[in-house]
Order: C-alpha cells, then structure tokens, then sequence
C-alpha cells in the first residue's frame, strides 16, 4: 500500500503503544509480512494513511526524549530489512523524537518505480544532509526471474553515489575479543573509496566477432581525439570508463579532509605505470591540491601524504600497525574495503560512510549484502543468528553526523553511547554467530556460544537501557 509516490508507507505497525503516541508509533515492517498484520491494524492504517505528511516524527509519551533533526531512512530487503526494524523498534525510537524521511528501496517497489524512488531518495538526502541506509539487493539474472522485474536495475548504492559523489570511508569495528587476522593490526585502516565512475559507469558490451574497436571524443567546439583500442580477429568483450577531474578533485578534498581530523596520515594508491593518463591524473590532481592547501596543515599535525603502487600499497598495508586513512580509486577501495574488515576479524564489522564533497552531507550504510541465506531460513521459520553490528553502527554514524550539524550534544552523546554498548557487549561474550566462529572456529562453536538473531538484539536493548540509566 502507498501513501506517498515515492516515500512509500508499507504497513504500520504500533510498537509499545503504551510509550509512543500514535502519530509517532509508525514503523516499517517486511512486505512478506504484511498480509499477517493487515487484518488486526486495519483500522489503525486507514487513520494513518490519511495524513498528508511525509515524515514521522517518534513523540514520547511516558519518557523524555532526545530531539533529533531530520534523518532520511532508506529501507532495504531480506534479513537486513527484518533487523532494521527491530533496530528502530529496540534502539532508537524508545529513545529519540526524531524525524524521519522514509524511502523504501526494496527491490520490488524500486521495480514498481522504474527506480525512480532511488533517485528520489538521493535527492532527500542532500536537502536532509543525512541518510541512514539498509542494505538493499543489486538484481542479476536470477533475481530478475525471482522478483518479476522490469529490467535488471543499477545497483541503489551506486546510483546515490553517482548523485552525491563523494568519498565512502569505511573502517573496522575493533572488539578486543575478535581475533585479527593480521596480528599486526593495532590501530584503524580507514579506506577512503572514491565513489563515482570508473567501471561502475562503465559501457560494457559483448564484441560479437572480427572487427576494430576505437573510442573518440568530440568537443564542444568541433575538436575531435580518435584511437583505434583493438583489431579483434574474433568474439569478445570490450569496456570504456571515464572519470571527471571535477569528481577527483572532491575525492582529493574529501580524503585529506577527512585523514587531518582523524590525525592519520594519507596515502593514495593507483596504477600509474600502466595507465600514466587515468591513474596519472588521479596522482597529479592530489599532488596539486595537496602542495597548494594541506601541506602545511599536514606538517603542523605531524602527519603526511605519499603516493604509491597499488600492488606497493597492499603489501605495505600488510605489514603495517595500521594507523592510516588510504584513498582508494572506486573498484580499489570495493575490494580493498572487504579485504581490511575480514583482516580486522569480520565483514560484519564495519562501518561505511558517504561523505560528499560539501562536507555536511552524509549517507552512512551497513557495508555488507542482504544476508539471504538467513532470511531464507527466517521465511521458514527457522532459527537464525544474524550479525545486526554493521547495521546499527550505519544509525550511529548517521545520528553523530546530525549531532555535528545541529550541535546536538545530547544526541551525540546517545549514538556514542550505543556504539560503546555494541563494542561492551560483544567483549562481554553476547555475539552471534558469526562473530562466534571467528573466536573458536567452524567446528567448535556450540549453541551456547552465540545468541540467535532477537536475543542479541534484546541482550543490545537491555544493555543500551542500563548505560542510560532508563
């Protein structure tokens, strides 16, 4: 059901109606879910659907609040939809008035939407400057033939970068009791990815058989450049990519911004020897902007910027303590990223945030997938135990970047709060399964070793409640 074309209301449901008022109760739940809940809220979702506001503001009835300012929720698919709520539900709406923006970035309303919804989204958040984002499923073949769709639509994350621009920062969460594959890892690797083309706005196409492949530009004025890329004697693939200095130049901004308020030193990493025009335009733009505004302010920190080799680079980070933020070109920093977190214990520990190139805008996001193994197993009523960290911390880093703009300590205070509880609770032998396996192994872990998905969410409920004194 759709209340708003494209900020769509997908059921209501009244969480602890004894805490929130009406107008403030509304929450999102799984559409597969709906047909169970219809029947019983009937009444309650007609009265709601008439009203003509798009935002949802959480007014507490038997406890003070934190006022928040407004927050663009971006709703997802599978396991991670189904957490999402109970994160809002647990975490955040007991204890925040806070006033939310919801987009439903579902697989099947974006299809219902010819994604536009998508688009619309990334327009909220730059008016916002915040967008909390849940992870959403980038259809292939097969999810094409399971959800019905149009078309195999662009994948969400990539089509609100390409709008934002930016940089993605991710970085591990560290838990003392979660073994580090390498061992030598004592402070954070932040990965700055450069989050706009190269092969994610790559035309790609099938070379059907013998024939000249050539790539040209025409200018405004006339002007053309032509070069023949390859004479192909038979079938194969083919691939042009570009990017902008414009975007660079924000990449460049962004990195040194970010690695001076963390007081780390900045590396970036390409290919320059093998692409000395792409991957050299990327160096000479940081080099530039470095020389003309940062280094000074680098010096007076004690920190520094140096490029390297990619392959240069990966090693070096291997061997490294950490302790450093590293720009990464878009596909460098998609693997890289992945790469550090499983290097730090977990995948499912790690945080990711957008910055965009106005230093005020944010979009921060759970850096793993959908988990559709476990929701499968959920749709069947099974038992599952899945990992809510990455997730919950995408609220938290999205609630500190609105504390900044509205200098909000209160609000500060509560998301560092909750990320503290997350951290203490998992040291404190309270984890899923997954953070389970990586203390004892595959084989070791017994049932009484983890907690199954609600459990820790509840365990994370109560301990949150403890800290503040509720």
């Amino acid at each position: 059901m759709s209340v708003f074309p494209r900020c769509r209301l997908i059921n209501t449901n009244f969480i602890r109606p004894t805490t929130f008022s009406s107008h403030s109760s509304i929450t999102f739940l799984d559409k597969r879910t709906l047909n169970t809940e219809r029947s019983q809220h009937r009444s309650l979702l007609s009265s709601s659907i008439t009203q003509s506001i798009r935002t949802f503001s959480c007014t507490s009835v038997a406890m003070a609040k934190i006022k928040a300012g407004p927050v663009v929720d971006i709703l997802g698919d599978e396991m991670t939809r189904i957490i999402w709520e109970s994160i809002k539900e647990k975490l955040i709406l007991p204890y925040l008035d806070i006033e939310l923006h919801v987009y439903d970035l579902g697989i099947e309303h974006r299809d219902a939407t010819s994604d536009q919804v998508t688009i619309d989204c990334a327009e909220a958040i730059k008016k916002y400057n915040v967008g909390i984002k849940c992870a959403t499923i980038t259809p292939d073949e097969k999810r094409v033939e399971e959800f019905k769709l149009k078309q195999m639509w662009k994948s969400p994350n990539g089509t609100i970068r390409n709008i934002l621009g930016g940089t993605v920062f991710r970085e591990a969460i560290i838990c003392k009791n979660i073994p580090r594959l390498v061992t030598g890892w004592n402070e954070p690797i932040i990965i700055g990815r450069h989050a706009f083309g190269d092969q994610y706005r790559a035309t790609d196409f099938v070379v059907p058989g013998a024939g000249k492949l050539e790539i040209s530009w025409t200018g405004t004025d006339g002007n053309k450049i032509l070069h023949t890329v390859h004479e192909f004697k038979g079938a194969g693939v083919a691939q042009a990519q570009f990017n902008t200095d414009e975007s660079i130049r924000d990449f460049a901004h962004s990195s040194f911004e970010y690695a001076l308020s963390r007081k780390y030193p900045l590396y970036l990493s390409t290919k320059n020897t093998i692409l000395k025009k792409y991957d050299g335009r990327f160096k000479d733009i940081f080099q530039e902007i470095y020389e003309a505004k940062y280094k000074s302010k680098y010096e007076a920190a004690n920190i520094w910027y140096e490029h390297r080799l990619i392959d240069d680079m990966v090693a070096y980070a291997m061997k490294s303590n950490g302790g450093f933020v590293w720009a990464c070109k878009n596909y460098d920093g998609d693997v890289q990223s992945d790469s550090v977190a499983q290097g730090f214990g977990s995948l499912g520990l790690m945080t990711s945030v957008l910055l965009c190139p106005d230093g005020k805008t944010v979009e921060a996001e759970a850096a793993h997938g959908t988990v559709t193994r476990h929701y499968r197993q959920y749709q069947q009523g099974k038992e599952t135990s899945t990992n809510p960290i990455a997730s919950i911390f995408a609220w938290t880093r999205g609630l500190l970047h609105r504390a900044k703009l509205d200098n909000n300590q209160a609000l500060k205070n509560f998301a560092e709060t909750l990320e503290k509880v997350c951290i203490d609770t998992i040291e404190q032998g309270f984890m899923t399964k997954d953070l389970a396996i990586c203390i004892k192994g595959m084989d070791k872990v017994k049932r009484s070793d983890y907690l199954e998905t609600f459990e820790f969410m509840d365990k994370l409920a109560d301990n949150l409640k403890k800290s503040l004194g509720k």
